[in-house]
């Protein structure tokens, strides 16, 4: 901490996405309408999986948590975005921008191997049925989860340890919407190329790890499925994890795109719309895909309507 108060940099600004005016008001109303999706979703998701019990099952159970961590990791970022895109100044205090870095890279970490939890209970749900139960109880549905949080506690650890270490005396000029890790280390005045490197071995280590445990999963999972003889069958069971694969697609594609490559290749534009995507867009999605996609999510908000209405009468 004392590394912290010997910068000469009070605090950040947030340059954000446009000069602009006009665009910042366009911007501003979008992002509004989004992140008010995104609350009504994912909320409207846990409350739906609470109140219904034929959903208190190990795969809702891991929905019910990405859309907690999906609006959680909305909030790190998308409030203070809005709030910029209204006013001209746009500062954020140097211990306002590490505590929203270490929040994003906590979340962002959780959600990778939260998603391979999901996957490995499809797994266990298509390929061993009959041990379902057994492999997915309770207690091990929460230590999946639990250590999911602990391994982004881990890295969003790492990661703010290795930035603290850094001074900034150039500039305190983020070319960024929010602080995020790369924006950041260009201004340090220091040499970061230990810290780039640490980064990056922890941040591709997380993203390779659950990457790869979705990967096998899966390949398991379409094994499985093509030695299933009916049609019908074979469409139930690919049924039960097109939405957490289309997630997964998303979610991963976005962020291998922005993490796993070289500090050399950054692109401010780029970087911007994919980092708009994962951090603003893709909360808002999952609850559709899970929802729209999931007939026993359609079921069972019809129940909860009708329950609702009977007690009424």
């Amino acid at each position: 901490m004392s590394r912290w108060n010997n910068t000469n940099v009070p605090d950040f600004i947030l340059m954000g996405l446009t000069d602009s005016e006009e665009i910042q008001l366009v911007l501003f109303m979008l992002f509004l309408l989004i992140y008010l999706i995104t609350v009504l979703g994912n909320v409207g998701m846990v409350l739906l999986i609470c109140l219904d019990p034929q959903l208190h099952t190990p795969m809702y159970f891991f929905l019910t948590q990405l859309s907690f961590l999906d609006l959680s990791y909305s909030t790190v970022i998308t409030p203070k975005t809005l709030a910029n895109l209204l006013t001209s100044t746009k500062n954020i205090s140097f211990m306002g921008c590490f505590a929203q870095m270490y929040f994003f890279v906590l979340l962002g970490a959780a959600e990778c191997f939260l998603l391979s939890s999901m996957a490995y209970d499809r797994y266990a749900a298509i390929c061993r049925p009959l041990h379902y139960p057994v492999i997915m109880s309770p207690r091990f549905c929460r230590a999946l989860l639990f250590g999911s949080y602990l391994i982004g506690f881990m890295d969003s650890s790492v990661n703010l340890l290795c930035m603290s270490r850094l001074h900034f005396c150039d500039s305190n000029v983020i070319h960024h919407f929010f602080c995020d890790t790369s924006p950041v280390l260009a201004l340090s005045c220091t040499d970061t190329y230990d810290t780039e490197i640490m980064i990056f071995i922890f941040a591709g280590c997380t993203l390779m790890v659950s990457l790869i445990t979705i990967s096998l999963s899966y390949v398991s999972i379409l094994s499985t499925i093509l030695k299933i003889n009916s049609t019908s069958g074979k469409q139930k069971a690919f049924s039960t994890c097109a939405s957490h694969l289309l997630g997964v697609t998303i979610f991963y594609g976005t962020m291998i795109f922005t993490y796993l490559k070289p500090n050399e290749s950054y692109s401010l534009g780029k970087e911007q719309v994919a980092s708009i995507f994962y951090t603003i867009v893709i909360p808002m999605l999952n609850p559709l895909i899970y929802s729209l996609r999931n007939k026993e999510v359609k079921n069972a908000l019809i129940r909860v309507i009708q329950k609702r209405e009977g007690s009424r009468q």
